[in-house]
């Protein structure tokens, strides 16, 4: 289908909690337009939100293992949580220290109705927290420690696309 405009920070439909999919067989251009605009090089995920769109999808390209979720959620994590560098294509530029678990396994669904699961160690854990974080309208600057978050939001005005 297409690569589609990434919304930037500062865009309503990124803090806005998204609605539940229903009718998969309507989402199938959604979900084929997450899959391409994921597939560009440096993008470990795309969520709805992020292309403008306030449904409960995501997809992942990470090492080689694309692959979308439908009303995803995080069923399980493990590990202590850790700071790890995180960026996020709605907020190019800045990357910070974020606090994620190492291992995280997400549910959802695929086009054709059938449930599966996802799991992950690393950058695959991360992206699943990062995408489920922005379907609840949630940016990765939110996760932020406090410090850390005050230094975001000065970089963040710094940045020649942010518009207050």
């Amino acid at each position: 289908m297409a690569v589609r405009e990434i919304r930037l920070f500062g865009d309503p439909v990124l803090k806005s909690p998204t609605t539940e999919i229903n009718d998969f067989d309507s989402v199938k251009g959604l979900i084929q337009d997450l899959l391409d605009t994921t597939a560009l090089p440096g993008r470990a995920g795309v969520a709805a939100t992020q292309i403008g769109v306030g449904l409960s999808a995501f997809s992942y390209n990470v090492d080689g293992n694309i692959g979308y979720l439908i009303n995803p959620e995080i069923v399980k994590v493990e590990g202590e949580i850790e700071l790890l560098e995180e960026g996020c294509l709605s907020v190019p530029g800045l990357w910070h220290m974020t606090p994620r678990y190492p291992k995280a396994t997400a549910r959802g669904y695929q086009l054709d109705g059938s449930q599966i699961e996802v799991s992950g160690e690393g950058l695959m854990a991360q992206a699943l927290q990062h995408e489920c974080d922005h379907l609840k309208g949630l940016l990765y600057l939110d996760r932020l420690e406090k410090e850390e978050r005050r230094l975001a939001f000065a970089n963040l005005r710094q940045q020649t696309w942010f518009l207050p």
